[in-house]
């Protein structure tokens, strides 16, 4: 084949795969199209979960006693261990480093507040304590992707049926633990998935039932049921909260410079007192 065929053949094929490269991209949905007005008129017929939300802890206590997960054997002798510890006054550091709670350990013992937002095709929770306390729930119809990435608190989509919404929650970290409490939990070692239906009961209640499936450390899925309430006053609001931000303070470096200082601390986590 001389040159002038040989680069005739070269552009028809890169012609063609160009042409279908387009043809896809023009049919493939987009992943957030921009909001339409009525987008954020339908926001309106949702229920009203505005405000500031903190759980009801003396609830959590109580299911860490009467509704423990089935647990398979060995789970269940670690976590006997860690309730041990903790009635000894030695919790375990279950949450370290400053790794998230995650799901579904964020909504099962979380003892700090939480806002809610409604967004076209999103729901969005806060959650106060450090910066990584954010889920994105998405309601636009979208599915789970085929092989999603594992994070902390997964991949959640979720749709309304009447007034309560359902979440199905996957792809999370196999180290993300399920915890009864801040010193007693296990990772789920993978295969996990999380299904809420989050509901008010009166006003200013939100419960949020919740079925884990793990089939790692569970003997079969466990249901349990989380409540929180509603602040309504203008004086409660989600404030920034970092983690370790205690374990420093503020200070000068030798150019005048303002900066954080370290500040010592025993192997338990206890502040040295300065000399």
């Amino acid at each position: 084949m001389n040159r002038k065929l040989l680069f005739l053949a070269v552009a028809l094929v890169v012609g063609v795969a160009g042409s279908n490269l387009v043809y896809a991209q023009s049919t493939k949905p987009v992943i957030n199209p921009p909001p339409t007005a009525k987008d954020w008129a339908n926001l309106a017929k949702l229920p009203d979960w505005s405000g500031v939300w903190n759980p009801k802890i003396t609830d959590q206590d109580k299911q860490a006693k009467t509704n423990m997960p089935p647990w398979i054997p060995a789970a269940n002798e670690l976590i006997q261990f860690q309730l041990a510890e903790e009635k000894a006054g030695r919790p375990p550091p279950l949450f370290v480093n400053c790794l998230p709670e995650a799901m579904p350990s964020w909504m099962l013992i979380t003892h700090n507040a939480m806002e809610i937002l409604f967004t076209p095709g999103r729901v969005t929770m806060l959650g106060e304590s450090d910066g990584n306390r954010l889920r994105r729930i998405y309601t636009d119809g979208r599915p789970h992707p085929e092989d999603p990435d594992p994070t902390f608190h997964g991949h959640s989509i979720g749709k309304w049926e009447g007034d309560t919404l359902v979440i199905d929650t996957v792809g999370i970290l196999p180290q993300s633990l399920i915890a009864i409490s801040e010193a007693a939990g296990v990772p789920n070692n993978g295969d996990m998935r999380v299904i809420e239906r989050i509901h008010l009961v009166g006003k200013d209640e939100l419960h949020d039932e919740i079925e884990v499936i793990a089939p790692k450390v569970l003997t079969k899925p466990w249901k349990t049921t989380r409540i929180f309430f509603r602040q309504r006053a203008r004086k409660y609001d989600i404030v920034e909260g970092v983690c370790l931000e205690g374990y420093f303070a503020p200070g000068k470096d030798k150019q005048g410079n303002d900066i954080f200082v370290p500040i010592q601390h025993d192997v338990g986590g206890n502040r040295i007192p300065p000399q």
